[in-house]
């Protein structure tokens, strides 16, 4: 074939295409020009441009746009790290050669670089501050983290040791931790700030990809990596406790003063690392002892201050208002008179709103009575409600207010009193059905919350108590009026007159026949009434739940219950005053019991009204003065009297008084956060689900939740079936273990016999007793010799230690487990991506070769021709 022929053929190969665009042109012929391969006049001259074009990397234009393209996608997936188009200006071409290899996993480039190229810095950085190590480690290089790491002089391996922890990389944290710099283990205790003058970190005061306080072991406790803990706990590492909040160590008094917010948050991190279960489990012989003495810590210092200022900052408040008006979005920018309205509205129509909730709990209607304002709004007016109907019942007793009928006219003659006295009217049968409702309510909370978290919430107790004793007046009322409806049954089979007062009735029958003034002071009605009065004076105290919600009187009412918390303070010391005051003076003169001008002091009764009235100045100073001429117990008497004046009215009443000023004043300097910070407890106890519907329409079940307590109580029947069944196999299983230990130990016959109706008929009290009756067997002396020879041990006095072990290693591999299932998908596409991606640079290696070798042979057929 001639040379022209040839050249025809080899023009035919070569696509040339119809756009003019320079990469067009090279990218559709494997990186050659095909403009130029069209000018080829002959084989030298295609042998030539290879010879020119083949001697770099650069020279192969497709290989160097795919690595442009896909450096293009890769910096729009990282995103901000990549926020420039342009390397430093500083950078070499062969630095910027060398970082690019480092970040797409360019194996022979890197190993060819770092063999050949004397004058190459490995520690050189691209615009973001991150060196080829980094690169190569956060993209899940391995295999160039490791040529990387056989470098001399080799900056950050620190913060390459950090990415691979927060990215979970643990073959190179493995290989990281191989490095000499990691020999010692003095540097892994170390955080980034405190190796500012060491290469170790790229401590950056800009911003770095990690805090600044942030070691090793707490990042990886930080992100649960159990493996990366126990290969740092190895090498080491360990989380130092953070100091005492109030230490006042020239260390803790340094870091206050330079950066409290640094300080801040070095101990949060630290406290984070000691709390994980990675951590926990790994690095103490008891975890579980561990873990209750840092909560009891931790529990401390949340106690220590509270977070006003983070709940009232405007973004919480923010969030929070928005949580609040959900479902009702508009409502929210609506002036106060639109809210107001609605307020009434939902107030008035609340039977008509809990009806429809009742038939129709997921309708749009159902949504909006869901969203916290609506049942804030719907609780309080049935509060208010139940506040009335307290009112309205005590009107009958108002001076010119009548709303019920004269019960002491005698239009039934044979009526006794107490039976028309004592009947229920309309609205205290309301106020019991109101009371009904709130207590259920009250124990669907103690329920849901449990004791301890209902105890903790004083209005919880408060509730509880206020509503215990309207129950108790109840039941002393019902009592009083069941023994009052007998005693009407008697008269009316026994008694045969006209009028009561001509019958001679039983003593016991008689007393219902009596006025009030009359009754004995044990009376269950008067009980009754006594009880209902706490109650009610506790129920107009249960308004200040609710006052939080106005600006105007939020902060009035914190103002009272920081008052009464001091109240409570000032208590413990006057008790004690008091009753030492009140015994000595009791001792005094309780042997002049009518030899007084008054009854002051004679008695505990009289000697506590007058110590008490006396702080109010209502006692008089006679109450120390004797008839009888013994002046030295007199004197005695008034000079504790005067002591007690001076101790309780000067001193003490200031101090109470100077305590509650600066209660209020603290209040007042800060009172938009403390409101705030009320508002926001006061709206999140109505943010959980449930308490849709208030008292009483609480009582009265939805059908959404009959539907719940149906697929629950399906979902039991279902637990407890497959409890059963696996109870039957265990006695299954343990009976026919059993069986065989019996043949191979030589038990009687009678007990095989026992065994093996167990194995006929297996239930679950059988199993149980099959269980308990295995491990008697394997403590028998015939059947212990059967497993000295293998691997199964059964030793009863197993220490504590042991057990604690074996429950950690459980619990490790159990979390292992459940994290592999969690990422057992991504994981698996990272890793077979790094597999392609070395596998494409290596293809594009050999296919480099191949170039060179079919440069070379083309040569020597160009020379074979020219000699032809």
């Amino acid at each position: 074939m001639s040379s022209k022929a040839r050249l025809s053929k080899y023009h035919k190969r070569v696509s040339v295409p119809e756009d003019d665009d320079e990469h067009c042109w090279k990218e559709e012929n494997g990186g050659v020009d095909a403009r130029y391969l069209k000018s080829v006049k002959s084989p030298r001259d295609a042998q030539d441009y290879y010879r020119q074009n083949m001697k770099t990397l650069d020279s192969f234009p497709a290989r160097r746009m795919t690595l442009q393209r896909e450096k293009g996608r890769r910096q729009a997936v990282r995103g901000p790290a990549f926020m420039f188009n342009a390397r430093g200006s500083n950078l070499t071409a062969e630095e910027e050669r060398f970082l690019d290899a480092a970040e797409y996993g360019n194996i022979p480039v890197v190993r060819k670089m770092l063999e050949e190229s004397p004058t190459l810095n490995v520690n050189c950085v691209d615009y973001m501050g991150q060196n080829g190590l980094q690169l190569a480690v956060g993209n899940e290089h391995l295999e160039v983290t490791e040529l990387l790491l056989r470098s001399e002089n080799l900056a950050r391996v620190g913060d390459a040791l950090l990415l691979a922890i927060s990215k979970g990389y643990v073959r190179i944290v493995e290989a990281l931790l191989g490095h000499p710099s990691f020999a010692g283990g003095e540097r892994l205790t170390c955080s980034p700030c405190e190796l500012q003058d060491d290469d170790f970190y790229s401590y950056d005061e800009d911003g770095t990809r990690f805090s600044p306080d942030i070691t090793a072991i707490i990042l990886a406790a930080h992100c649960h990596k159990y493996d990366v803990v126990h290969m740092l706990l190895l090498k080491g590492a360990r989380i130092e406790r953070p100091h005492d909040y109030f230490c006042k160590c020239a260390d803790c008094t340094e870091k206050h003063r330079k950066d409290s917010f640094s300080l801040s948050r070095s101990r949060i991190n630290a406290y984070r690392g000691l709390a994980s279960p990675a951590y926990l489990s790994l690095s103490s012989e008891d975890p579980v002892l561990t873990a209750l003495e840092l909560s009891n810590e931790l529990a401390k210092l949340a106690n220590i201050e509270k977070e006003f200022k983070f709940v009232a900052h405007p973004n919480c408040q923010q969030q929070l208002l928005t949580i609040w008006y959900e479902n009702l979005s508009g409502l929210r920018e609506q002036p106060i008179a639109v809210k107001c309205l609605v307020v009434l509205v939902a107030a008035l129509g609340l039977p008509l709103l809990a009806v429809g909730y009742w038939f129709a709990p997921c309708s749009k209607l159902g949504k909006v009575l869901r969203s916290p304002f609506m049942k804030f709004v719907a609780h309080a007016a049935s509060f208010i409600i139940f506040l009335c109907l307290l009112v309205f019942n005590a009107s009958d007793r108002f001076e010119g207010i009548t709303t019920l009928p004269n019960v002491t006219v005698t239009d039934y003659p044979l009526q006794i009193f107490r039976v028309k006295t004592t009947r229920f009217s309309w609205t205290e049968i309301l106020i019991m059905v109101w009371v009904a409702g709130m207590m259920w309510s009250e124990c669907k909370e103690l329920w849901t919350e449990g004791p301890r978290e209902y105890i903790l919430q004083l209005w919880n107790v408060l509730d509880f108590g206020m509503l215990s004793i309207f129950i108790a007046a109840f039941t002393a009322r019902f009592f009083a009026f069941h023994q009052a409806m007998k005693a009407q049954e008697y008269v009316d089979e026994n008694v045969h007159a006209a009028d009561l007062s001509m019958v001679t009735l039983p003593p016991d029958i008689k007393y219902f026949t009596y006025a009030r003034d009359k009754w004995l002071p044990s009376d269950p009605q008067l009980i009754s009434e006594g009880l209902y009065a706490i109650a009610v004076v506790l129920s107009f105290s249960r308004i200040a739940y609710i006052l939080p919600a106005n600006e105007s009187f939020g902060p009035l009412q914190i103002s009272l219950g920081r008052t009464v918390k001091d109240i409570f303070k000032f208590m413990v010391l006057f008790i004690m005053v008091f009753l030492a005051f009140m015994i000595g003076m009791f001792i005094l003169y309780s042997y002049y019991l009518g030899a007084k001008v008054n009854s002051a002091f004679t008695t505990v009764e009289e000697s506590f009204k007058t110590l008490f009235w006396s702080i109010f100045g209502l006692s008089e100073v006679s109450s120390v003065v004797l008839k009888y001429d013994h002046k030295f117990i007199e004197n005695i008497g008034y000079v504790l009297y005067g002591i007690y004046n001076v101790t309780m009215v000067v001193v003490l009443l200031n101090m109470l008084i100077a305590m509650i000023n600066s209660s209020y004043q603290e209040i007042e300097d800060d009172s938009d956060v403390e409101w705030k910070f009320a508002r926001s407890k006061l709206w999140l106890s109505y943010f959980d689900n449930g308490k849709t519907l208030p008292p009483p329409f609480s009582i009265v079940p939805s059908p959404k939740s009959f539907v719940h307590c149906i697929s629950k109580l399906i979902s039991l029947l279902r637990c407890r079936r497959r409890q059963l069944t696996k109870d039957v196999e265990l006695g299954m299983e343990n009976s026919k273990s059993r069986l065989n230990l019996f043949a191979q130990s030589n038990i009687t016959m009678s007990e095989s016999h026992s065994f093996n109706s167990i194995l006929n008929q297996p239930t679950r009290y059988q199993a149980r007793c099959t269980l308990n009756r295995n491990l008697d067997t394997l403590h028998s002396p015939h059947v212990l010799p059967l497993f000295s020879h293998t691997s199964f041990s059964y030793s009863p006095g197993l220490c504590e230690k042991q057990i604690m072990k074996r429950l950690i290693k459980r619990y490790v591999l159990k979390a292992q487990v459940d994290k592999e299932n969690d990422e057992v998908n991504e994981g698996e596409l990272k890793e077979i991506k790094q597999d392609i991606s070395s596998l494409r640079y290596e293809l594009l290696e050999d296919k480099s070769q191949a170039t060179e070798e079919l440069s070379t042979l083309i040569q020597k057929l160009s020379e074979k021709i020219q000699t032809s």
